[in-house]
């Protein structure tokens, strides 16, 4: 009897080695050589790559020689704001970050409640309608702003809430960016994966988080390798499957420990452990 196939492809969010990553050219080509499908890279990381005399248009054709594809971009800009003037200038940031993403031929900007984690009363009907507006303007560039949401922050910290607000949004078009830290951190039910439909996920950031400190006072720091905590990824991947779900799986971690090791180490190691996951969720070889 086959084996399932493995319905996912593996991508890495530059964040996992933040402390001793090389240039960002030299990154890709060694994020390539490890033998990832993706990579997500940070707007900061491509507006200091800019500054120092770099080119989209060569970042791109490297993309394409070295076979990686960029699923999203990490940009900040407060689309949920409640001051109309802040959301001007979010808009404004929102599509510079657009022009970058377009240039990359990357078709996904991540979209957290920046600027709003400490304001649990906006009421979520209200983000529902900002959301919409900012998924119009992307539609202008070919770029889908892709619901994130932080366990941390006081509002937009569940899936469930983030469901909630592209629902109502009024965009067919409205994509959320799951997180297995984020999903634990912000209090909520991994069954709600269950809900999920094959249009409802664009991106999934892989990790785990140990058993201790406790879910109210983890930290993004605290995050280690799939596999090396005690999230439930065998039901989390059974469920992304469940529900349609065939996009990357992206490793986002920010562990200063791993800060301090070799890129190379820590992205072979981060790939293994997230091929060993599917492989025990699943059955079949990552």
């Amino acid at each position: 009897m086959n084996a399932p196939k493995n319905p996912f492809s593996y991508c890495v969010n530059t964040s996992t080695i933040r402390e001793r990553a090389p240039s960002l050219p030299e990154t890709i080509d060694l994020v390539a050589d490890v033998g990832y499908q993706g990579i997500e890279p940070w707007i900061s990381e491509l507006d200091a790559y800019v500054d120092q005399g770099g080119d989209l248009a060569d970042l791109k054709r490297q993309l394409g020689d070295c076979g990686l594809a960029v699923p999203n971009l990490i940009g900040f800009f407060e689309w949920g704001s409640p001051d109309p003037g802040t959301r001007s200038a979010a808009l404004e940031e929102a599509r510079r970050n657009m022009e970058i993403a377009r240039a990359l031929g990357c078709t996904a900007l991540a979209a957290p409640p920046k600027g709003i984690v400490d304001q649990p009363d906006i009421p979520l009907l209200d983000l529902a309608e900002r959301y919409g507006t900012l998924v119009a303007v992307g539609r202008e560039y070919g770029v889908t702003p892709i619901l994130e949401f932080w366990g941390h922050s006081k509002i937009l910290c569940r899936l469930g809430e983030a469901l909630l607000v592209a629902a109502e949004s009024g965009a067919v078009d409205a994509r959320i960016l799951g997180d297995v830290f984020h999903m634990y951190k912000g209090g909520g039910t991994f069954e709600a994966l269950k809900l999920i439909g094959p249009q409802t996920l664009a991106l999934v950031h892989m990790n785990d988080y140990p058993a201790k400190p406790s879910r109210s006072v983890i930290t993004d720091a605290q995050r280690v390798f799939p596999g090396d905590g005690v999230a439930p990824l065998d039901t989390i991947l059974a469920d992304l499957v469940r529900a349609g779900y065939v996009g990357m799986l992206s490793l986002e971690l920010f562990n200063p420990d791993y800060w301090q090791q070799e890129p190379r180490a820590v992205l072979e190691m981060g790939l293994a452990k997230m091929k060993g996951a599917v492989a025990s969720a699943l059955g079949c070889a990552g």
